[in-house]
């Protein structure tokens, strides 16, 4: 399929995807008058990297997958890189959680000291 074809099947530009392959990440190949062509396989590929940057990793975060994709597993997610990644990026959200807990818990006592002091 053609540039255009694929942006519209997942929802992006061809901006979009030809940003991701300029850092390596979706693959195209050239027909002989120079147009990209993809294949199946990158359709997969594109929805899994949307799919990641829409939950908060980055570009390199998302390399991992889409080695796992192109070993040819049905999951990005199965790869031990990929799992690792995973267990790396949940620990991330695990502390930002934390923290915004504990600003959450002192900003509560703050207001019931001032509601005291009324």
């Amino acid at each position: 399929m053609l540039i255009g074809e694929l942006a519209e099947r997942v929802g992006t530009s061809t901006r979009t995807l030809r940003y991701y392959e300029e850092h390596g990440l979706v693959r195209a190949q050239r027909s002989t008058n120079g147009y990209r062509v993809y294949d199946e396989t990158e359709l997969q590929v594109v929805h899994k990297i949307r799919t990641l940057l829409d939950v908060g990793f980055d570009l390199d975060d998302i390399r991992p997958f889409v080695a796992c994709l192109r070993e040819g597993n049905t999951s990005g997610d199965v790869c031990p890189d990929s799992v690792a990644t995973l267990r790396r990026k949940l620990a991330e959200v695990e502390g930002a959680l934390d923290r915004l807990t504990a600003v959450r818990t002192q900003l509560r006592d703050q207001l019931a000291a001032a509601a005291v002091t009324r």
